[in-house]
């Protein structure tokens, strides 16, 4: 072969002559190995390697094994007990009670029994008395018109649907509803539940699983950082007041939340069209993401709605569980909640007229000895409580219970705010509360708050 066409023998290599040369370093036990061994390398490279960085990999190699190897807890030691050791401790159990002790003169255990319709003037317990204490706001639950609508239906449709939406539960009468009621609040789309409590109950968890709101958007990754929501009502239940709506709209887009506004008590009574709180504070439904309320206050029917952009409502038609699997809602109640509509729409005038009923009576009761107004003056729900508490809660229900007692036997029905105690994170002091509708006429807005002073006085003097 050709000088020029020679290669280098891999004997003769840089790399072999500098593992031969490490290889007279070793020690002897390890000389008759090849030299180009991978084992040899690594004993080569260990050799070498400082003596800390030995100690720090043998650390994390020892590390690793006691993870690998021990076990995620640790069982409790305990000595195993004799017979007669069980058994004394059987005998010394007592299990809680299965329902927790109750008195007998428990509110809740005391129904005060309603005979007819709640409307303006109620019976209750035999006595008629004019009603202060139903969500009946603009006076419809006694309508002839809703009635001989709910009636019409009930001809038509039956008592009821027998079915969720999905299941034959559909009827013409819910689309209609649905169609009208997204017209009034001026969205793109609504849709009904059959039962008010459910509505916010089942849209707050259809929102909240994970990349629910926006995934629909093909945007998963913005759908994660902007799953934060502002739920809030539009008038407070428990203290009469208003949500300042428009500083919680700058907030939404500050921190790129989502407003949820529960508005069972601000929609039929709010605004100049009675659409609720952004029509009272001129907010732009746009920057409302979701808009609920039952239609049990100001449309005297059954059930609840929400209403907001397409995309929004279609997404609780696959994920509200209120309305994938609860049976629909009568027909005849939607055949009345459309005919309510109809009436709010027709007599605009309304709204105002309740809102100065609101102001008349907040106004009366100012002064009451023993008791303080909270809530708005526009509010027909508000509250009296106690200025001073007694110091015990159950002393303060019954007080103002003896109030309420002697109003009723005065023909004015009066009802306490009630509470599931253990549930709720801040639990509101014990409170009458009012509620104004728009067949209450003023010399019945003058006698009760008349009456309502002068029991107060009688009471807490």
């Amino acid at each position: 072969m050709p000088e020029s066409e020679c290669v280098q023998c891999p004997r003769e290599s840089p790399e072999r002559e500098t593992l031969q040369g490490s290889l007279g370093q070793l020690p002897p036990s390890i000389q008759p190995f090849p030299a180009d061994w991978p084992l040899l390398r690594f004993l080569i490279s260990l050799y070498r390697a400082p003596a800390y960085h030995l100690i720090l990999e043998g650390i994390l190699i020892l590390w690793i094994i006691r993870l690998l190897f021990s076990k995620t807890y640790k069982l409790q030691e305990r000595s195993d007990l004799t017979a007669k050791e069980k058994e004394e401790l059987i005998e010394e159990w007592q299990p809680e009670p299965l329902v927790p002790p109750v008195s007998k003169d428990h509110p809740a255990l005391n129904y005060n029994i309603v005979s007819g319709p709640p409307g303006h003037r109620i019976v209750v317990n035999g006595k008629e008395c004019v009603n202060f204490a139903s969500f009946n706001f603009l006076g419809l639950l006694d309508n002839a018109r809703i009635k001989e609508a709910a009636l019409a239906s009930l001809r038509k449709y039956g008592v009821g649907t027998c079915g969720p939406r999905g299941f034959y539960g559909t009827f013409d009468v819910h689309l209609e509803l649905e169609e009208r009621l997204a017209k009034f609040m001026k969205t793109e789309e609504a849709i009904i539940y059959s039962y008010g409590f459910a509505t916010m109950a089942s849209a707050i968890p259809a929102y909240s699983k994970r990349a629910a709101f926006l995934c629909q958007k093909g945007n998963p990754r913005k759908a994660r950082v902007t799953r934060r929501f502002i739920v809030v009502e539009g008038l407070y239940m428990n203290t009469g007041s208003v949500c300042p709506l428009p500083e919680l709209v700058k907030l939404k887009y500050k921190y790129k939340a989502r407003i949820f506004l529960e508005e069972s008590l601000s929609f039929g009574v709010l605004g100049e069209h009675g659409r609720g709180v952004t029509e009272h504070f001129g907010i732009n439904i746009d920057d409302i993401d979701l808009i609920s309320a039952n239609m049990e206050n100001s449309l005297a029917s059954i059930g609840g709605f929400c209403c907001g952009r397409t995309f929004v409502i279609d997404h609780q038609r696959l994920s509200g569980q209120g309305y994938c699997f609860s049976a629909s809602l009568p027909p005849l109640l939607a055949a009345a909640a459309i005919e309510a509509l109809n009436i709010m729409e027709e007599n605009p005038d309304i709204f105002q007229v309740l809102k100065m009923k609101c102001r008349q009576i907040h106004k009366a009761l100012q002064g009451t000895q023993g008791l303080r107004v909270v809530g708005e003056a526009f509010s027909p729900a508000f509250h009296l409580q106690l200025e001073e508490s007694s110091g015990s809660r159950e002393k303060d229900i019954q007080l103002l219970q003896r109030i309420v007692d002697q109003c009723m036997n005065r023909n004015i029905a009066l009802t306490q705010a009630r509470y599931l105690e253990r549930e709720e994170k801040s639990l509101p002091p014990p409170s009458i509360r009012i509620v104004v509708t728009v067949e209450q006429t003023d010399e019945e807005l003058a006698q009760a708050a008349s009456t309502i002073k002068e029991a107060a006085q009688a009471v807490l003097h």
